[in-house]
């Protein structure tokens, strides 16, 4: 008997909440049929005060409509972007701040919108190892409102993100010419390097590109049949040299140093010892090896 009164119980609740629930959900509809536009506006605001953004958005955009060519036009539109991203659906919110910006770029929202379809953007970027069509759509959009806006108090925001994806698309070029080396296809691998400095004189990781360059053309001739090894060696001969003229203290040149002077040997140039070579090796190789680690870490 105890056990039956306390199934009625939990019946008795469980009815009322759903009734609770059905009346909530009823109202919310209700609103959203509604043809009357001043309820809607104060209900999508109080949803969108109460972090309900995800109900305010749906409000604001069934409203849309109804309030298109008024005075509450230009806030409704925002305001249905700013829910979306709130609720942090930025693919949609980029959509709403963009469409904004095409009917309204004299609203007193047309900056703060601006910006956030800029900040949409960027979230909605990747990690360098992935593609990168959403980085460069995002820079272009950045670069342009900083043109734009040089006093706009968004713009030191938009410098570090434009530095920042600046550096990614750095790593990922970087990353994908390495590959090369791993493989060890090093005449690729110089190529690609070669071609991330003719794109970007300012890459970030430039040392460590001269490095692989040299270090490539290295390999790529030490490989080589005898007949076309002189050839290839002098054209690391170029690399070594083009590294060392930037980069004479850099902790890379032992390394670089060594491989000259093997080079040279190679190039019947060296006057020294095999052993003074041995020597040298074992004095850079630890060092190599902690460059290589920092450089694969992004230290």
């Amino acid at each position: 008997m105890k056990m039956f009164k306390s199934i009625l119980k939990f019946a008795a609740v469980s009815v009322l909440a759903a009734m609770s629930l059905q009346a909530c959900k009823s109202q919310y509809d209700a609103l959203l049929s509604s043809s009357d536009v001043d309820a809607k506006y104060a209900a999508a605001f109080d949803y969108f005060n109460n972090g309900k953004y995800n109900k305010a958005a749906r409000l604001f955009e069934n409203m849309a409509v109804q309030t298109s060519g008024t005075e509450k036009d230009d806030t409704v539109q925002f305001y249905w972007g700013l829910s979306n991203y709130r609720f942090k659906d930025y693919y949609t919110a980029e959509t709403n701040f963009s469409k904004f910006l095409t009917n309204f770029p004299r609203s007193p929202f047309a900056d703060e919108a601006a910006f956030l379809r800029i900040d949409c953007l960027y979230r909605s970027t990747y990690r360098s190892e992935l593609d990168q069509k959403p980085t460069y759509s995002a820079l272009a959009v950045i670069s342009q409102y900083m043109v734009e806006n040089p006093e706009s108090s968004h713009y030191p925001i938009c410098k570090r993100m434009l530095q920042e994806l600046n550096e990614r698309l750095d790593k990922k070029a970087y990353d994908n010419a390495r590959l090369y080396f791993k493989m060890e296809d090093y005449k690729a691998s110089r190529v690609a390097f070669k071609n991330i400095l003719k794109d970007d004189a300012e890459n970030i990781y430039r040392e460590d590109i001269l490095y692989y360059i040299a270090k490539s053309s290295y390999k790529f001739a030490q490989m080589s049949v005898e007949a076309k090894q002189k050839e290839r060696y002098l054209t690391f001969v170029d690399d070594y040299y083009n590294f060392v003229g930037e980069l004479p203290d850099s902790p890379y040149r032992r390394e670089l140093d060594v491989l000259y002077k093997r080079s040279q040997k190679a190039l019947g140039r060296y006057s020294g010892s095999e052993e003074d070579l041995d020597t040298k090796d074992k004095d850079f190789e630890k060092e190599r090896k902690k460059l290589l680690k920092q450089s694969e870490s992004g230290e």
